[in-house]
């Protein structure tokens, strides 16, 4: 009985920093569009996407990977601090004006300036889905192929 006292005594002393550390958390923000909604999508890495980029082409995949933005840059890159992070070993990311995101059940947009800030999508790791174009090298032809028409984002 003693022991069992002392269990929940000490759980007690640790439950508010779970608590704590839970409502710390950042909670996932997930995006979607009505576009492709019909089709299946295949799961695939980053790394067997980049590798083999033409089996995958004109092919609707949900991929993870580190999203980076910046002046002439939309881009995903592999997450692994083991790989490398050229841009010729990253996809370029398309988004279409044609498969707007939003938070599903409201009118607040990817893209839409929303409490006083727009969405930080910059270096974070996402998962996303899009239909996969080899042929399309990204700005300046520089990356290992396009996501297009991305209508699911996971951030």
């Amino acid at each position: 009985m003693t022991v069992v006292f002392i269990h929940i005594k000490n759980l007690l002393r640790i439950l508010p920093l779970l608590v704590l550390l839970g409502a710390c958390a950042k909670q996932k923000k997930v995006f979607q569009s009505d576009c492709n909604s019909s089709k299946d999508y295949k799961k695939i890495s980053f790394t067997e996407l980049t590798s083999h980029i033409e089996k995958y082409d004109k092919q609707y995949v949900e991929v993870s990977g580190k999203y980076k933005e910046g002046n002439e840059q939309s881009a995903l890159f592999n997450d692994s601090l083991f790989s490398s992070h050229a841009l010729h070993n990253a996809i370029w990311v398309d988004f279409s004006q044609d498969c707007p995101l939003y938070l599903p059940g409201t009118h607040i947009g990817l893209f839409t300036y929303n409490d006083g800030q727009f969405i930080r999508m910059n270096k974070r790791k996402v998962t996303i889905r899009g239909v996969v174009d080899a042929s399309d090298k990204g700005h300046l032809k520089q990356y290992r192929g396009t996501i297009d028409r991305v209508s699911f984002i996971e951030l």
